[in-house]
């Protein structure tokens, strides 16, 4: 059952968090990557942002706490659906956020080895599908290029989230702040002699990032390479058996 409901946006210290929490006991977290670890979830998640009803439940099956995106975008469903559950809002400045936000998933989402990998990678369509219709031509209304926009979408969305939220069911929270503040908010100990995790910052991304992009192109070469050999292998073949 969901005790946590994360309602903060991707790249808020999100990964970090997820980490966190089940390092806090809260285990198992639901994280973006784990939408992508299971594609069944993909075509529920796709389903809810069409306004579907969703049996949450199944859905989050040994799991206990969301953060990031898809689940953020559903914090008052799922809010309404976990009444005790508590709600942990990530933020941080709007200008790094976009800054951070703009050079990583977004940057990987519009660049070539992304187009293509999903030729050759089943089931990443599907996954790169819910992440539009969620994310960029959701809640950024396809114009997450224009900054001004991209980030009043940002502050108004946490605006909402401090209005709609009961303020005993709240923490407004940034990752820099450690564990008391996120300790105290869940009513647990904080832990001795483990720091506070700090994951997936902008230059590990973009390097992991680099590294898919140098594996897609491998991939895509190939695939060219091979193909016409193919094709040339068995043309052959099939020319002496019409003969």
């Amino acid at each position: 059952m969901i005790k946590i409901i994360g309602a903060g946006f991707g790249r808020t210290g999100t990964l970090s968090l997820k980490i966190a929490l089940e390092a806090l006991g809260f285990t198992k977290c639901y994280h973006m990557q784990e939408a992508y670890a299971h594609p069944a979830h993909v075509k529920v998640w796709r389903a809810a942002s069409r306004g579907a009803s969703v049996d949450w439940d199944t859905l989050f099956r040994g799991y206990q706490a969301t953060v990031d995106w898809p689940a953020c975008t559903f914090y008052r469903e799922l809010m309404r659906h976990y009444p005790d559950a508590r709600v942990l809002l990530s933020t941080r400045d709007p200008e790094q956020w976009y800054t951070s936000a703009s050079q990583t998933i977004y940057r990987a989402a519009r660049t070539f080895p992304v187009t293509w990998v999903r030729h050759f990678v089943p089931g990443i369509g599907h996954f790169i599908r819910m992440v539009d219709e969620i994310i960029w031509d959701g809640t950024f209304q396809g114009t997450f290029a224009d900054k001004p926009y991209a980030v009043g979408v940002f502050m108004r969305h946490n605006e909402e989230v401090r209005r709609t939220v009961p303020p005993e069911r709240l923490l407004v929270y940034d990752v820099r702040e450690g564990w008391e503040p996120l300790c105290r908010f869940l009513r647990v100990p904080v832990p001795r002699g483990k720091p506070f995790p700090h994951l997936n910052d902008r230059m590990t991304f973009q390097k992991v990032g680099r590294q898919r992009a140098r594996g897609a192109q491998l991939l895509f070469s190939a695939v060219l390479v091979l193909v016409p050999l193919i094709i040339g292998w068995l043309a052959p073949k099939a020319q002496r058996r019409r003969c």
